[in-house]
């Protein structure tokens, strides 16, 4: 039961949203669990990153124990109860299930571990929305090229489908791969993410294409194998930020913004949900690019028409990813060095003007920001049914309990989504919105730099204490009373 403490507080207007409009909270298990190598699990790629050391992660900071979730789990679903969730939202470790990644070999402890998860939420009215690969790859599927290869496709896919007949029974809302568009950027061209081997301009186009060919031979297997009897939905999480022209009178500035989106949303959501294809005006330029280069083709592969067929359609709502927005400037490259941005003459930064979450972070205050990317999504993909699969705002650490920076960011993005949602101004259909993170947790090369928590986690402390900030009791309120209060 949540606490009267929770629940009080002075306001002046409620702004309700509709009946069974959906709160969560989201987590990944590699920045989570902990138990590295406990009871069977395999490696996977961020722990072969993390001990390599090297300064890869902030203080040389590993994930081996996070917020202890693999033997903790009870102490998150308090804290899940105590918010009120009506969703959570987690990822599954692929090397905990499948220790090599391949079905060859089933731990069954890892599917005990999940089944726990999954019933405990159930029993307790929250609908669990199950994410089968956040970054994970299993290390022995990456010594065997991973995404780099084409063969990745079909072990995804079998992958998908044990999880699908283990757990479809139960969990009806999936989603296939987080963020591949991060992935692609910062893992596989950058490499500043694991398996951290840079390969610019070419790798991102390369690791994409096999994610999204994954994705659709996954969603296909369920369609047609367990969606009759389980009656759930898959999509894929995008990652993307709203980007603006840096001068709005500049024509180019403006194609320079479109640039942006086409590569950060366009260049995987155009293909899901509307041909089965890459978005032309990035197959054009990165084709003009490559030919300057001395490439016999484009660095963007094509899709075969069966491919463009099977690819089309493979998405039942759109799960986005936003936490900021950007400014986009119009840049002439020559041929040079190989990179995407080069490839749209574009660059990207924050408008200096907008407030900064932390010295230093990505993320610029910008929660208006958020109703221009949902028009964007419902305009131009024929306004499908949006779930918000993650928002949130960083501290730095030590992060102070009273977070109000935070929950200010959260409760004026609260009030964007009331704008789309509750009175329609946009006839969004948004049905869902999800915090990140439930918890503090491994931030991948940030470390535990960068607390994103709803609830504080003492990494000093070997018992990991969960305490929660005050955006967890005021985002209980919000949950609570189905919506957000305009303070006095």
């Amino acid at each position: 039961m949540m606490t009267m403490a929770f629940l009080s507080s002075s306001y002046r207007e409620e702004l309700t949203f509709p009946e069974g409009f959906g709160w969560g909270a989201a987590t990944a298990a590699y920045q989570v669990e902990g138990g590295w190598d406990a009871d069977g699990k395999g490696p996977n790629v961020w722990d072969t990153f993390t001990h390599q050391g090297g300064d890869r992660v902030f203080r040389n900071q590993t994930a081996d124990v996070a917020c202890g979730s693999y033997t903790l789990w009870g102490e998150d679903l308090k804290c899940i109860k105590q918010l009120g969730l009506t969703h959570y939202r987690f990822s599954l470790s692929w090397s905990r299930l499948l220790p090599d990644g391949t079905t060859g070999f089933i731990n069954q402890k890892g599917i005990d571990y999940y089944n726990k998860m999954i019933d405990d939420l159930l029993a307790n009215g929250v609908i669990p929305v199950v994410t089968l690969y956040h970054f994970d790859l299993p290390q022995h599927l990456e010594d065997q090229g991973g995404w780099k290869t084409g063969a990745i496709v079909e072990v995804f896919d079998a992958y998908a489908q044990f999880c699908f007949g283990t757990f479809g029974d139960r969990v009806k809302l999936w989603i296939t791969i987080n963020e591949p568009n991060t992935l692609a950027l910062l893992a596989y061209d950058k490499g500043i993410f694991a398996p951290g081997v840079p390969n610019p301009g070419n790798r991102a186009y390369q690791t994409a294409h096999n994610m999204i060919k994954a994705h659709a031979k996954a969603w296909h297997s369920y369609d047609s194998l367990f969606r009759k009897k389980q009656n759930g939905q898959v999509s894929m999480s995008l990652f993307s930020p709203w980007v603006e022209p840096a001068d709005p009178t500049s024509a180019a500035d403006q194609e320079a913004a479109k640039g942006i989106m086409a590569l950060a949303l366009d260049l995987f959501a155009k293909p899901i949900f509307i041909d089965g294809d890459y978005p032309a005006v990035l197959k054009s330029q990165v084709a003009a690019m490559s030919k300057k280069q001395g490439y016999p083709s484009s660095r963007l592969p094509e899709f075969t028409e069966e491919e463009k067929r099977m690819i089309k359609g493979s998405a039942d709502f759109f799960a986005i990813q936003y936490y900021t927005a950007c400014l986009a400037k119009h840049q002439e490259y020559s041929e040079g060095e190989l990179n995407i941005l080069k490839d749209i003459n574009t660059e990207v930064f924050p408008d200096p003007s907008w407030k900064v979450s932390q010295p230093g972070s990505w993320i610029s205050v910008t929660p208006w920001s958020i109703r221009k990317l949902l028009k964007y999504i419902k305009d131009l993909y024929n306004n499908p049914v949006i779930y918000i699969t993650e928002n949130g705002f960083p501290q730095g650490d030590p992060a102070p309990l009273d977070d109000t920076q935070r929950w200010e960011y959260i409760r004026q993005t609260i009030q964007e989504l009331y704008k789309v949602t509750a009175i329609h101004l946009d006839k969004v259909s948004l049905q869902l919105y999800c915090v990140w993170s439930l918890l503090d947790n491994f931030e991948w090369t940030q470390g535990y730099s960068s607390r994103f928590g709803l609830y504080k986690i003492d990494f000093e402390d070997s018992a990991l204490p969960q305490v929660p900030y005050k955006s967890a009791m005021e985002y209980a309120k919000v949950i609570q009373s189905n919506g957000v209060k305009r303070p006095l």
